[in-house]
């Protein structure tokens, strides 16, 4: 077993979630929000789950500079060195290297997952034996984890990881080295994917030693290792703010997958089945939420529905509403916005977004 204390996690929190519009604002993106309706928020959640892994003070939370107060208002747990503010969005390389960085200065020994924030996992027992089973693999081996998800479907949202089905690897039988990446596939080719067998949705969740995303920041990205490098001796310290503003300000933008993961020859994945949606849709949400007989996933204390069948809506707890003859619809009023939207349409979400930004500003998103 790895020495607790090695361990090591990354949540990365810096994301707008345009896609949950309009509960998930720039403001405060659906990582901050108890979208699930359960009491706790996306981040709250993802931080409790990953207490269980390893001591809080070794979780750190990457995320925007204008996220910092809602961070350390939701996480009480956590010391003002814990939450590394980025000046501006940079893709998840950057991020990933600033916290690796971070975290040399306290110990080169440690072993790291890295996470979004934003993800839900339905049985946190199952997830945290797969966490810590690659925790021990990562601490004994130079290779570089990511977890993969049986695909259910041919869904062309996730990215898809291609793996060798050789030789069991050391003592975790679903540890397979990686053949391919590929990013989001259109329907055509995710139904092929399905089909082969070999072929596991990227939960964009990874573990790895220090040393090893050290190394492989060295080869293949050292532009960007570089410049954090610089930062040795001033992270955690008055310093580090004015250091970190100057380095984002030249830094690429490139993230962690196109930087690393799909260059690197020492990569494995982990097959994994603990219940995971990426949250990525409110589709996904209707997936994972309570129905009733109809199969409506209501939120809101006072909706009452008719002829009505397959929607999500979501509705603020003090308000009455009463829907009628809607099937297969998304329903969402927030603060100074409704959105009603066919399921099947809601990839124009995003667009909607950018549309309202250009002709109304940017108060209502």
């Amino acid at each position: 077993m790895t020495n607790k204390k090695n361990h090591y996690c990354v949540i990365m929190a810096g994301g707008v979630g345009a896609r949950f519009w309009p509960m998930s604002t720039t403001s405060r993106p659906k990582q901050f929000i108890d979208i699930l309706g359960v009491g706790k928020t996306l981040l709250q959640m993802t931080f409790e789950r990953f207490a269980e892994i390893c001591p809080p003070e070794n979780i750190y939370i990457v995320t925007n500079e204008i996220y910092r107060d809602q961070v350390m208002e939701q996480l009480p747990l956590i010391k003002d060195t814990q939450v590394l503010c980025e000046p501006a969005r940079r893709n998840t390389a950057p991020c990933i290297a600033y916290a690796n960085h971070v975290i040399l200065q306290q110990n080169p020994d440690a072993v790291i997952v890295v996470a979004p924030s934003d993800h839900v996992i339905l049985n946190q027992q199952v997830f945290t034996e797969n966490v810590l089973d690659a925790l021990k693999v990562a601490s004994e081996n130079d290779w570089l984890i990511t977890l993969g998800i049986e695909p259910s479907r041919p869904d062309t949202g996730y990215g898809y990881i291609q793996f060798l089905d050789g030789e069991v690897l050391n003592e975790v039988p679903r540890l397979k080295k990686v053949k391919t990446f590929t990013e989001k596939p259109n329907l055509e080719i995710a139904t092929s994917f399905l089909e082969s067998g070999d072929f596991l949705w990227n939960a964009g969740i990874f573990i790895w030693s220090l040393k090893s995303i050290s190394k492989a920041f060295e080869r293949f990205l050292p532009e960007v290792n570089d410049l954090f490098k610089e930062g040795a001796g001033k992270y955690s310290s008055p310093l580090e703010a004015e250091f970190i503003r100057h380095t984002y300000s030249i830094c690429r933008n490139i993230s962690i997958d196109y930087g690393v993961m799909e260059k690197a020859e020492n990569v494995y994945v982990m097959s994994v089945d603990f219940g995971w949606s990426d949250l990525g849709t409110w589709g996904s949400l209707y997936e994972i939420r309570q129905k009733d007989e109809n199969q409506n996933a209501v939120v809101g204390s006072n909706v009452m529905v008719y002829d009505s069948s397959g929607c999500v809506i979501n509705m603020p707890k003090n308000k009455l509403v009463v829907l009628q003859g809607l099937n297969d619809y998304i329903v969402v009023e927030d603060d100074h916005s409704l959105l009603v939207c066919r399921k099947q349409d809601e990839q124009k979400i995003r667009q909607f977004v950018n549309d309202i930004k250009v002709e109304k500003g940017d108060k209502f998103i």
